[in-house]
């Protein structure tokens, strides 16, 4: 009979796989695309989408309300302003810095639904 040598024992660290326990985070759970990662993005993707619609009706009365303005009251046709007739003045000059106001007020909400989003998910 031959003697087989000893076997090999090995020594770990009782507190090894207590360090490679990974935190469930709302990051990871977006990643891996769970159903709490999926509650999550809906919810940004809602809230997005309702700024989107409250801007696109904002910019839907301006579009549309001028020519109501107008239709309304026709005496404001013949109303002129620097030599110009008001409605040209309205299109020319108004409309422009009204834009330019609905787009700020939307990258500025987006921009503040997102910092939302990420507080929550990385609480």
């Amino acid at each position: 009979m031959s003697e087989q040598p000893p076997r090999r024992v090995r020594v770990t660290n009782p507190r090894t796989g207590a360090a490679r326990k990974r935190r469930v985070t709302g990051t990871s759970q977006i990643d891996e695309q769970t159903g709490v990662g999926e509650i999550y993005m809906s919810s940004l993707l809602r809230s997005q989408l309702r700024l989107a619609a409250v801007v696109l009706v904002g910019l839907g009365v301006l579009v549309a309300g001028l020519p109501l303005l107008f239709v309304a009251l026709p005496g404001l046709v013949h109303v002129q302003v620097l030599g110009m007739p008001l409605p040209w003045v309205l299109l020319a000059f108004a409309v422009y810095p009204v834009l330019v106001l609905l787009g700020w007020a939307y990258v500025r909400s987006a921009e503040r639904n997102e910092r939302d989003f990420t507080d929550v998910v990385d609480r």
